[in-house]
């Protein structure tokens, strides 16, 4: 397919699927599209074959090795024969997406949609790049005048959704299948362009960490928006499976006497690093800080030190240090000792103690150091963590590059939305 940059779904129709060796699988009836919630091109996960018995079968996309104006050619490699079946998150494109009626985007000019074009990724996903529309027609006298067909990117044509595409009305369960795949940030961006009494069902349905990780990425107002649907308890819960430092961020932001209520309704052993950090004014060391990084006792090997920052829940930028401090590791901890960065731990032998590879000569944050103070220690010193001491040198957090990135970004930059941040840039 190295000279295929464009196919349209009509184009695809009826041609004969042959094996590797030339055998005759079926022919082609549709592609199957995964739709998405927001304006991103939707990725082809695959085609719609019927076998000469008359059984529709699914071939995925990684299968297809060759598309010819008169043949397609699959990889080796046995076919599923289950019969397909469409799930709730999928369009047929011809069957589904074509007639169907949209809008083109930030105008009232409505349209009919004709064909669908994929084209290629570097990643070898095909994604509906594309759409042929044509304005709906109008009556002049008793007949017709047709408008000319335009071929649009995907994101200039809206009103494409779910519900429109698949006569189903998308239920909770069913957002949640799709949600399955996405990185939270890219949840909660779709949440946000969910009508109000939808978002609150999802949110009614997602598991409390799930709904942490996405609540994290949402901007504030939708934050105390969410909060405020969920009952108290349950609110208080979400709170405690949030990272410290964006509880005490969200808590901030509420009246006190709800703060108060949430804070006594959280475990004590939750809540203690919380009520720590809503002391610190947000924009210094202190109000940015996460309470739980990587803590080690001198005795530690660098064998546990590595096996701590394999854990795939640790956020990246806290899994580049580990903190070497006297007993106890919960922050506040005992004395601090020094740190070692991950790809110091990866040079040293696993029986290693982690003392003996400790930088001791880093300086730490205070915790009233200014945001512009913590910008230019990670810069200077080229970290993407850096340990916060009091005055007596006990490690009571650290500070990460993302929580910097977060406060020097223009104010409402959630709300901007990864699309527009990213415009411009190639896909992965």
């Amino acid at each position: 397919m190295a000279g295929v940059n464009r196919v349209f779904a009509a184009q695809l129709a009826g041609l004969p699927v042959f094996g590797p060796d030339g055998e005759s699988i079926g022919k082609v009836r549709d592609l199957v599209a995964g739709l998405r919630l927001d304006q991103q091109a939707p990725r082809v996960l695959g085609l719609v074959v019927e076998l000469a018995t008359r059984r529709r079968v699914f071939v995925p996309m990684l299968r297809v090795t060759a598309i010819e104006p008169n043949a397609i050619t699959l990889a080796t490699g046995s076919v599923n024969m289950r019969r397909f079946h469409q799930r709730p998150n999928e369009v047929l494109v011809l069957g589904q997406l074509t007639d169907a009626h949209a809008t083109l985007t930030g105008t009232d000019t409505r349209v009919t949609v004709a064909d669908a074009a994929m084209e290629p990724t570097r990643t070898r996903d095909w994604v509906l790049a594309k759409l042929a529309v044509r304005e709906r027609s109008t009556r002049l006298g008793l007949g017709r005048r047709r408008s000319s067909l335009q071929v649009l990117p995907w994101g200039e044509v809206s009103g494409l959704g779910l519900t429109d595409l698949t006569g189903q009305v998308q239920g909770a369960g069913q957002l949640l299948m799709l949600f399955d795949t996405m990185r939270a940030v890219d949840v909660a961006a779709t949440l946000r362009d969910l009508p109000v009494k939808r978002r609150h069902e999802v949110a009614d349905a997602m598991d409390d960490e799930r709904l942490a990780d996405v609540l994290e990425e949402l901007p504030e107002d939708d934050q105390k928006d969410l909060l405020a649907h969920l009952a108290e308890e349950r609110a208080a819960d979400i709170l405690e499976a949030m990272n410290p430092d964006d509880a005490a961020d969200l808590l901030a932001e509420l009246a006190p006497a709800d703060q108060n209520r949430l804070l006594e309704l959280m475990e004590p052993r939750e809540s203690a690093p919380v009520k720590r950090l809503l002391t610190y004014s947000s924009d210094t060391a202190g109000g940015l800080m996460t309470t739980e990084p990587v803590v080690l006792t001198p005795d530690a090997t660098v064998a546990e030190a590595l096996a701590r920052i394999r854990n795939p829940e640790l956020p990246a930028p806290l899994a580049t240090m580990v903190f070497v401090c006297r007993p106890p590791t919960d922050t506040p901890t005992g004395r601090y000792a020094g740190c070692v960065h991950f790809q110091r731990l990866l040079r040293e032998p696993p029986a290693e103690l982690v003392a003996s590879a400790a930088d001791t000569d880093l300086p730490g944050l205070r915790p009233e150091a200014s945001l512009a103070e913590v910008t230019r220690y990670l810069a200077a010193y080229n970290l993407a963590c850096g340990p916060v001491l009091d005055a007596e040198d006990h490690l009571v957090g650290a500070i990460t590059v993302d929580d910097v990135l977060d406060h020097l970004l223009p104010g409402g930059w959630r709300e901007t939305g990864l699309h527009d941040v990213t415009e411009g840039v190639p896909h992965a």
